[in-house]
């Protein structure tokens, strides 16, 4: 499954229409694969109606052929045409369904409505009859309608996510790829579920479009312990950070290393930190800094299989000179998070120096990111799906880029995109718990490319399991700490993959909370 931009995905269809596939075709499977999600989730809403807005284009045409299978199971649907049909499909979809659906302007009562106005091809804030059009699926929401899109929420940017002015969705049917524009824009997109309509081999086109991972993907890529695995084979990992009055962020990591599968922590902090960190974790050994090189030798050199720096290190000279010999002296795998980064702050060549040609991952937030890279934040969040590529082959690293959605590439131009997660990480700590599952992959694997996709997806897996009770009740983000995430972290590792019924190809639950 890739995630393409809105140029990515006209290009897709273009292809499929080229090699012999009608138009017309595919918007009939199109809307003909919605309606039948949609009467299959939603079947106790039926007896309600259904209210469609059908737009001009081609995304209009996809209501249209909903509409009419629905009507044509015997369901009540009414269609509004906000703007009158104009490509030569969707004017013949109308035709076709205008015999089984009321058009007529009284109801507005329906328990279902669905946005047909616009689709990937649009772009900027929604005007004139179909921001009209938008002000009424809202507040049909706002009544308590259950709220269907297709293709993307009208008013979301199919590339860049911008969702100014747009429709609310509680749920979005999309066709055979993910858009970018649906992982940055996920709270207008509610429940999102990728439909095949069959595009086949023309949906893999060779054009940077990066792939997203989902638990097919991470399970078929994590380590397995074997029955006959001892301390020794699941790896030892060493923690560097934990400056005075930040050890639980070294603690953090440690807990999440160990919920990830490691054979054995080391926590390196600093003396003020130590009993702190051996009262907290019992179950890692500890030692202190600041280190010379036969202590850096003694316990993590010849000690080590990975190595996370930078959890709670803090940004001092002291702390740069500890990453400094920590690099220069380990040349094993290593993954630089928080202030490992901070102290190489506009350094980038320093930075590429000390890591050499070993395996490293870099774990930088959007603002740690920027500084790093000496650009501004809104370019980093602007450019998030390729600048994270740009410096990962300047430092000759994989990036692993936080946020919505979390990118990780590799220097040599590979991409991986994460969409797991909810607002529960959005938390001081949340990235130490990352480094921690990461470095345990890292020190396993030693692939850091790997280790960055499925810690991402670990981690954000389990703040989805935290905010699931039992039952499928949904608990508010509200009140959920990092300790429940870590307490779910042992249920998110995938043992078999997922089998997704047909036409499912992805889907990602709702995320955040709405107003």
């Amino acid at each position: 499954m890739l995630v393409v931009t809105s140029e990515q995905s006209a290009a897709r269809d273009a292809a499929a229409i080229g090699g012999g596939i009608p138009s017309r075709a595919l918007m009939q499977r199109a809307g003909a694969a919605a309606a039948s999600e949609l009467a299959l989730r939603l079947h106790r809403r039926l007896s309600g109606g259904v209210r469609v807005f059908a737009g001009p284009g081609n995304n209009g045409g996809d209501a249209w052929v909903l509409a009419r299978a629905l009507a044509a199971s015997g369901i009540v649907v009414r269609v509004v045409e906000s703007v009158a049909a104009k490509t030569p499909d969707a004017m013949a979809e109308r035709a076709l369904a205008l015999p089984f659906v009321q058009t007529d302007e009284a109801g507005g009562g329906e328990t279902i409505v669905v946005d047909g106005l616009l689709g990937t091809g649009s772009s900027g804030e929604p005007r004139g009859a179909i921001a009209d059009a938008v002000a009424a699926i809202e507040a049909a929401r706002r009544g308590g309608a259950f709220v269907v899109a297709l293709d993307l929420p009208t008013g979301v940017d199919a590339t860049t996510g911008n969702a100014r002015g747009a429709v609310v969705a509680d749920l979005t049917l999309t066709f055979a790829t993910v858009k970018r524009g649906h992982l940055i824009a996920r709270q207008a997109c509610g429940e999102i579920v990728v439909l095949d309509i069959g595009l086949g081999a023309y949906v893999s086109r060779d054009d940077g479009a990066p792939e997203i991972i989902d638990d097919q993907w991470v399970a078929s890529h994590i380590p397995p312990i074997s029955a006959d695995a001892h301390k020794g084979t699941r790896k030892k990992l060493a923690i560097v950070g934990g400056a005075s009055g930040m050890a639980g962020a070294t603690i953090l990591a440690a807990r999440a290393a160990m919920r990830s599968g490691v054979g054995m922590v080391r926590l390196v902090v600093a003396p003020d930190s130590l009993s702190v960190v051996q009262a907290a974790e019992p179950f890692a050994l500890a030692g202190r800094w600041p280190m010379d090189d036969a202590s850096v030798e003694r316990e993590i050199v010849s000690w080590a299989d990975g190595v996370v720096i930078g959890p709670g290190l803090g940004r001092t000279a002291e702390s740069r000179a500890l990453v400094d010999r920590v690099l220069a002296r380990f040349r094993g795998p290593v993954v630089l998070d928080a202030d490992a980064l901070n102290v190489f702050d506009g350094d980038i060549d320093s930075l590429r120096e000390a890591l050499g040609d070993r395996r490293a991952l870099l774990t930088p937030h959007p603002a740690e990111f920027s500084r790093l890279a000496g650009t501004d934040v809104e370019s980093v969040l602007n450019r998030r799906f390729e600048i994270g590529a740009e410096l990962a082959k300047r430092v000759g690293a994989t990036v692993l880029l936080k946020g919505v959605p979390t990118v990780v590439s590799s220097p040599n131009g590979d991409s991986l995109v994460s969409a797991a997660g909810t607002p529960v990480l959005a938390a001081a700590g949340s990235g130490d718990v990352l480094s921690g599952i990461a470095g345990t992959l890292l020190a396993q694997t030693n692939d850091s490319l790997v280790a960055g996709a499925v810690g991402a997806w670990i981690h954000g897996r389990s703040s989805e399991l935290a905010s699931s009770a039992p039952r499928g009740i949904q608990r508010s983000t509200r009140g959920l700490t990092l300790e429940d995430v870590l307490t779910a972290l042992p249920l998110a590792w995938p043992r078999t993959p997922r089998l997704y019924r047909y036409p499912i190809l992805l889907e990602l639950p709702a995320v955040g909370e709405r107003a």
